[in-house]
């Protein structure tokens, strides 16, 4: 099988495509941080048009790099959710009409189950697994017990890490996108300089806050001397943000695994993924963190950690030999839940 996947949930375009000897035949991926460096995030209707002035352009170059037709296809994949609708939309008109001209099965992807089942393009990793997905508008645990099953532990009441990373990089006057920017100035920084809570850790439950760990970064910046801040307070605050927001999140995986583990006793995998796992940091912690659980710790390559369209085209090629096909009259959704059952998280803010 061979499957064509479009990504076009924020500010990537991309296509890819994916066979189900889990090879990536070729992958085209057009980044937008350019047009959206000059704001300080991503602008939709920005990203919305970038994504309809290349997604035709990338879609070929991703067919000729792969040697092979439309007609060499078993399906057409796109991101179908959540995400911002505007770019959402341009995806999946774009696949409905390449699988409606060419007779193939159209296979509508939540975006999030795309991070998901990653690990199984990269490492043929088995059912069942804990997953952390933590990126700029998710951050939850969950337990992926097959395509499509999938019990959330836990969820953030607040911000996801991502945000957190990238409102911080912004008060600190550093780049965008702020998470790298974070991540590179902590290196240089003494993480116990200052005195930063580690949020909802020793709390009952899986879930995560970083609203007031953001809010605390703030205060310890108002709280130097009035002026330009220094190369060194900025790393050392970079530096102990990472940290504390390694400890809450090393904090909360502990409480999944043992949650996991009640359910699945013989579960040997956790998994990290989105584009907060591409944190080196935070990797080096999760994976003591599993050694210490007995635990096999699977992080795919930085590059499958952002967002990109191989694990669209993945996702699809999983649910295509299930047999789950979307009809041409799916609905694009802004938002989509993984465990659309669990039930709602407590806390200012909550987000699905």
């Amino acid at each position: 099988m061979i499957v064509l996947g479009i990504e076009t949930s924020c500010d990537e375009t991309a296509a890819a495509l994916v066979d189900d000897n889990r090879r990536i035949l070729s992958e085209e991926l057009l980044s937008q941080l350019d047009e959206h460096r000059p704001y300080g995030g991503v602008v939709p209707e920005i990203a919305a048009r970038a994504h309809l002035e290349h997604i035709d352009r990338l879609v070929a170059r991703a067919m000729e790099a792969a040697g092979i037709g439309f007609g060499d296809l078993d399906g057409i994949a796109a991101t179908a959710g959540p995400g911002l609708i505007g770019g959402v939309l341009v995806g999946v008109m774009t696949a409905k009409a390449i699988a409606a001209v060419h007779d193939l099965p159209f296979l509508a992807v939540n975006h999030l189950e795309g991070h998901a089942l990653t690990a199984r393009l990269t490492d043929d990793t088995g059912f069942p697994y804990l997953l952390l997905l933590a990126s700029g508008g998710h951050c939850q645990l969950l337990a992926v017990e097959g395509v499509g099953a999938y019990r959330r532990l836990g969820t953030t009441i607040d911000d996801s890490l991502g945000e957190a990373f990238d409102k911080v990089a912004k008060m600190l006057g550093l780049g965008y996108p702020g998470g790298p920017e974070v991540e590179k100035a902590a290196l240089e920084g003494d993480p116990e300089r200052f005195a930063l809570p580690r949020p909802m850790r020793g709390r009952p439950g899986c879930d995560f806050s970083f609203s007031g760990l953001k809010t605390a970064v703030r205060h310890a910046v108002h709280a130097l001397p009035p002026g330009p801040l220094s190369p060194r307070d900025v790393a050392d605050l970079c530096a102990g943000f990472q940290a504390a927001a390694a400890d809450a999140v090393e904090d909360r995986c502990c409480r999944a695994i043992a949650t996991f583990r009640d359910r699945h006793p013989d579960a040997a995998t956790l998994v990290i993924a989105g584009g907060v796992a591409a944190n080196q940091y935070l990797r080096v912690r999760l994976a003591a963190l599993a050694e210490e659980e007995g635990l096999r710790l699977i992080a795919p390559p930085l590059w499958l950690c952002t967002d990109n369209a191989s694990m669209i085209a993945w996702a699809g090629l999983e649910r295509l030999r299930l047999g789950l096909i979307d009809g041409l009259d799916f609905k694009p959704r802004p938002r989509w839940p993984l465990d659309p059952g669990a039930p709602p998280a407590t806390g200012a803010g909550v987000k699905a």
